[in-house]
């Protein structure tokens, strides 16, 4: 991914289509089983993550947040626990995956406070200084161009607002980093295989993570794009990482 290489068509071997249409067509199909895919390939290690998230965003009561890629909605829903009444979008291009979200939204009682839209991270339907948080969990290695994304997050957060990126990352210790590999591109794809009946969509996500940046080089495109007070936690040996940023006062 990235500027150039996000550019480029990704072959796959059931698809030629450029990625943005191959990785939409990949989460329509895994919607109904993304859920416990996601808790069997992490371990549960992603509802810690999410939590340890959560704390270090500090949310207030009536905060309000955008939610890019919010798949089936689980960090959209704790952040409109957290903060209780503040308005909270949920944005996502599947629209598969929205609906697994719509329907734990309202048995969550949380329809009038949580809007899900279906839309491009990348050209986000909302004016400048609208959020107090924009927020993308999982997704930001997937999209085209990932330095786009983060602009129209910094755009639509409010002066003094938090950008706050949860994605998977990469391990550098050894010998942990070669087992997580060897499980990530061998083990992960059967596990999908087995319990979603999709192997080339889970062979997919090693894939979407050796194209993208790791720990230090996403920390550095915050700075880049103008953030500041720029934090970077490794996640369980750095499988995975939370990148948080704030936009300036001034920047209007």
């Amino acid at each position: 991914m990235g500027n150039t290489s996000a550019e480029s068509v990704l072959k796959h071997d059931d698809s030629n289509k450029p990625k943005e249409e191959y990785v939409h067509s990949v989460f329509e199909s895994i919607a109904g089983k993304y859920d416990i895919m996601n808790d069997i390939t992490s371990f549960r290690q992603h509802k810690l993550w999410r939590k340890f998230a959560m704390k270090k965003m500090n949310m207030k009561h009536g905060n309000t947040a955008i939610d890019l890629c919010c798949g089936t909605c689980d960090w959209t829903i704790s952040m409109a626990n957290a903060s209780e009444s503040g308005h909270i979008v949920g944005l996502d291009f599947s629209e598969n995956m929205l609906n697994v979200g719509r329907h734990k939204v309202d048995v969550n009682g949380l329809s009038k406070q949580i809007t899900l839209v279906q839309g491009n991270a990348m050209s986000l339907p909302y004016a400048d200084n609208s959020f107090d948080y924009a927020t993308i969990g999982f997704g930001l290695r997937n999209v085209p161009d990932y330095t786009q994304v983060l602009n129209e997050m910094k755009r639509v957060v409010k002066p003094g607002g938090m950008v706050v990126c949860l994605e998977l990352s990469k391990p550098t210790w050894q010998p942990f980093k070669g087992l997580y590999y060897f499980y990530f591109q061998k083990i992960l794809p059967l596990m999908g295989k087995l319990v979603a009946k999709r192997y080339e969509q889970y062979k997919w996500l090693p894939e979407s993570l050796a194209l993208f940046p790791g720990r230090e080089e996403l920390a550095e495109e915050f700075r880049n794009i103008g953030l500041t007070r720029v934090e970077a936690f490794p996640l369980t040996g750095g499988i995975a990482a939370l990148h948080i940023g704030i936009k300036e006062n001034q920047d209007v």
